[in-house]
């Protein structure tokens, strides 16, 4: 089982219930996309981190393809106003090189302005990151009701004051 990062260490939450109010988050944060941007998607199976890149992915007009989780192909690329690269680690063990299914050439797509990624399990990749790469995460945790969720926030080395205001403005 994979250890997710505590939610203390994450100042800024939202909630939201069910699939659609999950979704309208996804398309809300793609407004705040412009490039460039890694996104590291923490959470336990059907904590809805997929559910999450289908609004994304809705929000960049991405179409004509359906936005699934990339568990077995471990990368689904897609078009739209920006390119995505869906990252899934989930099957990967830790130490595995991620050369092997190009992540480098994803990331330099990436860092070059021209794509965004969002890595679902990402802890094989986070060492591989440094401390000092940029980055938004998010830690998705149930919440009282059976649908509903919480969505934690931090960005580093700094949260985006943008998706500060996306995620309510005020601290946990």
């Amino acid at each position: 089982m994979t250890a997710f990062p505590d939610p203390a260490g994450f100042p800024y939450r939202i909630a939201t219930r069910g699939a659609e109010q999950t979704m309208v988050l996804g398309r809300r944060v793609a407004e705040l996309l412009g490039g460039g941007e890694i996104v590291l998607l923490h959470g336990d199976l059907g904590a809805g981190k997929t559910c999450f890149v289908q609004g994304v992915c809705a929000g960049l007009n991405v179409t004509g393809q359906d936005v699934v989780s990339p568990t077995f192909t471990l990368v689904n690329t897609y078009d739209g106003r920006l390119t995505v690269h869906h990252l899934d680690f989930y099957r990967v063990e830790p130490g595995h090189n991620l050369e092997d299914i190009g992540v480098p050439d994803l990331l330099d797509d990436v860092w070059d302005g021209q794509a965004v990624a969002l890595i679902e399990w990402p802890a094989v990749l986070e060492a591989g990151l440094g401390a000092d790469t940029p980055r938004v995460e998010l830690l998705v945790t149930p919440a009282d009701e059976p649908d509903a969720r919480w969505w934690h926030l931090r960005g580093l080395p700094e949260t985006p004051a943008a998706w500060i205001e996306v995620f309510g403005g005020e601290s946990c």
